[in-house]
């Protein structure tokens, strides 16, 4: 994996200055941000799939970091694979982090409009549901 393939690459002397080290620990921190948040906005099963299994949200999240960010867990996570190839000083690192990171760009062209979709179902059956109690006490 990524990781272990960070750690058998030789390190690079291109990396091996101030400049790398600061980068890393941002995008470490920023990247961890989003992520994080991302998991306390959209709780356990909202973040692993669960709209795809029934576990939906109220409404669509679109407070911090979704506020910010389109995807903030995928954004997020290739902050944190590059940080990690840049405080390794792994170009092959950096070059899988940039790999990773157009991998996650791929996947939301997929997710979004099924996301879009249930979410607008939910609306549908909500306002649906209002006319009929609406319509009831007529």
């Amino acid at each position: 994996g990524f990781f272990r393939d960070v750690e058998l690459w030789p390190r690079s002397a291109l990396l091996d200055n101030d400049v790398s080290r600061v980068a890393a620990i941002v995008l470490f921190a920023l990247g961890s941000l989003f992520v994080y948040t991302s998991i306390g906005q959209l709780g356990f099963y909202g973040t692993w799939l669960g709209d795809y299994f029934g576990f939906l949200q109220p409404s669509r999240v679109t407070s911090f970091p979704f506020n910010v960010l389109d995807n903030p867990m995928y954004v997020g996570s290739s902050m944190c694979f590059l940080g990690h190839a840049l405080w390794e000083r792994s170009l092959n690192g950096v070059m899988m982090s940039v790999w990773i990171f157009l991998v996650y760009r791929i996947a939301p062209l997929f997710e979004e409009p099924y996301t879009a979709e249930i979410y607008a179902r939910v609306e549908r059956l909500k306002l649906a549901g209002q006319r009929k109690s609406v319509n009831s006490t007529e």
